[in-house]
């Protein structure tokens, strides 16, 4: 039934109507309410409701509105309709309902992940005088007293006020007293969180609106001198900006809010509050101001010719192809449609240059969504995606749940990066995957998919004819690929056991780059100091309280550091085993290298790109700029250096670890360290072609490095479909893991049991597990895993979820596993 269809039905009678409302808690399905008379006009999907549960109010999102009602039970009333017209379309409410069902979580859990926090109003608990109440305060205490004597004068109050009148925190007995006594009882209130930022304005009185009027008023001058240079100041803004701001007024003019009032009350100038909004703007101009290369031009008339047959493209071009000024030419194309456009990067936090390099091709055409917004500026661009205003998005994964009006292009770049899987709270969603269904959702909306280093699924449905594949395979230019060198750091020397971090072969070709001017990047993809500290003596290794990990040492802080729930420790000087103080650091992190780095090359301008480093909101921005105005001679980092960085004067990478990417248990290790040394290569010489790769390793014969050192996707391709099909891992089968988390290991152990058996009942699945991860406690909770392997059949999947479903209902009822939590991850990284 249509928004449409429901209003006319309303008006025209007075049948009781229900709504399934999505509210943002784990429950496991919608609840039902009913639509009070004076709200059925009002009340359509989309639209933000006021709802009572367990006696807390929620703001709740009406999916589906229907007239039978439901057996068993006589659902409550809406207790407010919050908003004149829907939050978001069907679209996104279908979105919704595929989330929850595809990745195993509930509508309520992509409602928490979408929405805007400040959408979604506070409960806030008000105490309120109980007027029957008529007895004497015999037996209070001086707090009951106290409290009990305020609402009696006041009706109301909330618990912040309570706080305040006793001086402390800690105010739950004292109202659980009153409660008791009869004295008040407890009302949930919802309280607004979203406000209009206003700024104050400065005009011209009527007045003096005629310029003889005004020239009259300024040759006739009799006010004070500092007066008559603030109206000057004002005058001159007008002319330049044409709205003037009072603060703009006041910097400019040096004179003070008293003076600015005195010309008010004067009624020569004008001050009025108005709504303005968070949201920076630019210019609406387009600037498309580059032509495509021959290479560039092909592809791009390939990808038009595909979207004409297929919904999904593949866009496989190598490092520094120039794929991103296809992407400008195929959103400039939707912009003159009067589309929306979403543009999603890994991680929008380490793409400044991306962002500076779109906002120069379509000003104020494009808005930034990522997590440096505050809510209420969430809110804004909500508001400004779902009216149109905006039109075309550039974000990170969660700006695929905005409200768009119009879609009429996804592009997904970097679709093989891991950021683009959400893994901490549910829903535990694939970005890159949810951006093709979302498309679906749009007429003729398309999904461009961008990668120089694809991954195996994503390639597999382009060679099986699922999505378009088009390549770019030569260099903007036809720059020349780096070149790749392969050192064998086994026969190096080592000094004391400790670790070889720049082999002499490395050292020599950074100092031919820097006295050539060029700059340097090198890699490593661990934090910190040393990853672990061993007891020379007997081998005991310090470890988090909390995590079953190595404590990594933090030479900048001197502290032991876990990665994983991040408590800091003291540095161990005596091991708590043996009692010896001989202690030995093992592997080596960025900050070990830096050091290293400083004592070899004094003269030279150093900077190290991580976690640690860059703690500040525009710290990492900051640094892209100074490396690119060749500022800082040699970057050392972590996989950040990876994402979206182009650098036209490096010409130099070192990867010092090569063994740690191809030595982890993972079926996708190769693909992963193939992904990862190609992108990173791929910073060097982009511009001369001049580029060259120093890649330290102890296997010089691993299949991964050949591949990497002709730049062979394909071979890496081939060579991983194989192992995949003889072992039926994705792309020929689907694959759910389930984590259960306890206190108590063995608690944790036999729910994956029984869990595990059940679940194994169905002979056209392979359950594999129990077992433990590799790191089986985090924060105090010890893990266990099922991982399940399915055909790739829709109905054997579908009834599989099923399962799933109603396993972990099972499970949860029996008192023993209650406070066990299962987390299902589908299509696990």
């Amino acid at each position: 039934m249509s928004i449409d269809e429901i209003n006319i039905d309303f008006r025209n009678g007075e049948e009781t109507v229900y709504a399934e409302v999505i509210v943002p808690l784990f429950l496991p399905q919608n609840y039902t309410w009913q639509i009070p008379l004076e709200f059925q006009q009002a009340v359509v999907p989309g639209i933000r409701v006021e709802v009572a549960l367990r006696n807390k109010k929620y703001t709740g999102i009406v999916k589906r509105i229907f007239e039978q009602k439901p057996q068993g039970f006589d659902p409550k009333p809406i207790l407010n309709v919050l908003d004149a017209e829907p939050l978001l379309y069907e679209k996104q409410l279908k979105l919704w309902q595929w989330m929850a069902q595809y990745y195993l979580c509930t509508e309520g859990d992509v409602m928490q992940a979408a929405v805007p926090s400040n959408f979604k109003l506070s409960s806030e608990s008000v105490l309120i005088w109980n007027d029957a109440f008529d007895e004497e305060y015999n037996g209070f205490d001086d707090e009951e007293f106290l409290v009990s004597e305020a609402l009696q004068l006041k009706k109301e109050l909330r618990l912040s006020e309570v706080q305040q009148i006793l001086d402390a925190a800690h105010v739950y007995p004292v109202i659980k007293r009153l409660i008791e006594k009869q004295v008040c009882f407890i009302w949930e209130e919802l309280k607004q969180k979203y406000k209009e930022r206003k700024e104050i304005f400065v005009t011209l009185h009527p007045n003096y609106y005629k310029e003889e009027k005004l020239e009259l008023l300024l040759n006739q001058w009799s006010g004070a001198p500092k007066q008559m240079e603030l109206l000057l100041a004002f005058l001159h803004l007008q002319k330049t900006e044409g709205e003037v701001r009072q603060p703009e007024l006041l910097k400019k003019s040096g004179a003070t809010a008293a003076q600015l009032k005195a010309l008010v009350c004067k009624n020569i100038l004008l001050a009025e509050k108005r709504s303005v909004t968070r949201i920076q703007s630019r210019p609406r101009q387009l600037n498309i101001d580059f032509q495509l290369s021959i290479a560039q031009q092909n592809a791009l008339e390939e990808i038009e010719n595909v979207f004409k047959e297929k919904n999904v493209c593949l866009l496989h071009g190598v490092t520094a192809s120039g794929k991103t000024q296809l992407y400008i030419r195929l959103i400039e194309a939707q912009l003159r449609q009067g589309k929306q456009a979403l543009f999603m990067l890994p991680e929008i936090a380490l793409t400044a240059q991306v962002i500076r390099r779109i906002q120069h091709h379509f000003g104020g055409y494009i808005a930034v969504y990522h997590s440096k917004f505050n809510p209420n500026e969430r809110v804004e661009l909500w508001n400004k995606v779902k009216s149109g205003d905006i039109k075309i998005v550039l974000g990170a994964r969660s700006s695929l749940l905005l409200p768009f009006q119009n879609l009429g292009l996804i592009i997904v770049d970097e679709e093989h990066d891991l950021s683009y899987k959400q893994q901490e709270p549910a829903p535990r969603y694939n970005a890159r995957d949810t951006a093709i269904f979302c498309a679906s959702l749009f007429q003729d909306a398309k999904v461009l998919l961008g990668s120089a280093t694809p991954s195996i699924e994503t390639y597999f449905n382009c060679k099986n004819n699922k999505y378009g594949l088009v390549e770019l395979m030569e260099r903007f230019e036809n720059v020349a690929m780096p070149e790749i060198i392969l050192e064998d750091i086994t026969h190096l020397p080592k000094e004391n056991g400790a670790p070889i971090l720049l082999s002499p072969a490395l050292q020599t070709l950074m100092q031919q780059t820097l006295e050539k001017k060029k700059q340097i990047i090198l890699f490593q993809n661990r934090r910190g100091y040393s990853p672990y500290q061993i007891c020379n003596t007997c081998g005991w290794i310090p470890q988090c309280e909390n995590c079953a990990v190595s404590l990594t040492y933090h030479k900048s802080k001197n502290r032991l550091s876990c990665h994983y729930c991040g408590t800091d420790y003291p540095v161990v000087n005596t091991c708590i085993a043996c009692g010896s103080h001989n202690f030995v650091r093992k592997k080596f992190g960025t900050e070990q290298i830096e050091e290293a780095v400083s004592e070899i090359f004094l003269e030279s301008n150093i900077a190290r790109m991580d976690y640690d480093s860059l703690r500040g909101k525009y710290s990492h921005d900051a640094l892209i700029k100074i490396f690119e105005q060749q500022k800082i001679d040699i970057l050392i980092g972590t996989q950040m250096v990876v994402k979206g960085l182009d650098f036209e004067h490096v010409s130099l990478v070192g990867i010092l670890d090569a063994d740690g990417m191809l030595n982890f248990p993972d079926f996708r290790v190769n693909e992963r360290a193939f992904q990862l040394m190609e992108q990173v290569s791929g910073r060097a010489g982009r511009k001369d072609g001049k580029g060259k790769v120093l890649v330290q390793v102890s296997n010089l014969n691993h299949p991964v490095l050949q591949f990497v050192k002709m730049h062979d996707y394909k071979a890496l391709y081939n060579y991983e479909i194989e192992s995949r099909r003889q072992f039926a891992y994705p792309p020929f089968s689907r694959l759910i893991k389930i984590t259960f988390k306890h206190k108590e290991q063995h608690i944790a152990e036999e729910a994956a049991t029984i869990m595990g058996a059940a679940l194994a009942k169905n002979k056209q699945i392979e359950v594999v597990g129990p077992a433990e991860p590799l790191v089986n406690r985090v924060r105090g909770q010890y893990l266990c895993e099922l991982l399940m392997k399915m055909p790739k059949d829709s109905k054997i999947i579908a009834f599989c979820r099923r399962q799933i479903v109603q396993q972990i209902i099972i499970l949860q009822s029996n008192k023993r596993y209650a406070r066990v939590t299962i987390l299902p991850d589908v299509d696990p990284l």
